[in-house]
């Protein structure tokens, strides 16, 4: 059985995060092969090209930990039908310098919650339309737009509504299959 570093995103730096809690309850119905880590952003500097040729040490760690992973989850609100500000200064932190895109051909999937009933859906498209020209290898079904609810998802991850908790099991279960699927044509390292 092998085992796959899965580094996540939590776009939202607020405290008291409906998307940090989803990141929990994901990781509790992952299955056992997945192995997780998250990636911070919130002491990234704004990017600026002039950076390119000296990354300060938090790019140079966001870089180092995409680097890790087998695949990359983004767990992340929608702000304004679009990225949250600090995903996508994250986002173009990893994709640089010219030639040096850390995203390149990594398994990624999407997901997000909201107290709203279309859950993430316009802010994960614009979050692909980045991810596309990352050339990052995106699952693309199933897609994933969460109602979030204090009702169904405890603080710890704990997911009260058995539906709830079976689909994601199963969209976790699907990353998993489409991880293995992109690592056995497009392997992350060479093989030992």
């Amino acid at each position: 059985m092998t085992t796959y570093k899965v580094g996540y995103f939590v776009g939202s730096l607020s405290s008291t995060s409906i998307n940090r809690i989803l990141s929990r309850a994901l990781i509790r119905v992952a299955p056992d092969e997945l192995e997780f880590s998250e990636i911070p952003i919130g002491d990234l500097p704004l990017y600026s090209p002039d950076y390119d040729t000296d990354y300060p040490p938090a790019a140079r760690e966001l870089k180092a930990a995409i680097d890790a992973a087998d695949a990359v989850l983004f767990v992340s609100p929608e702000y304004k039908r679009s990225i949250p500000g600090a995903l996508k200064n994250a986002i173009d932190w990893a994709s640089r310098p010219w030639g040096q895109n850390s995203f390149d051909h990594i398994p990624a999937a999407v997901i997000g919650a909201s107290i709203g009933q279309i859950g993430t859906a316009i802010g994960q498209q614009s979050l692909r339309a980045v991810l596309s020209f990352c050339n990052a290898r995106q699952m693309t079904s199933p897609e994933a737009y969460i109602h979030y609810s204090a009702e169904v998802f405890r603080d710890d991850g704990k997911i009260t509504n058995h539906s709830t908790e079976e689909f994601l099991r199963a969209y976790m279960g699907e990353f998993r299959t489409y991880i293995a699927m992109v690592l056995t044509v497009l392997p992350r390292r060479p093989a030992a």
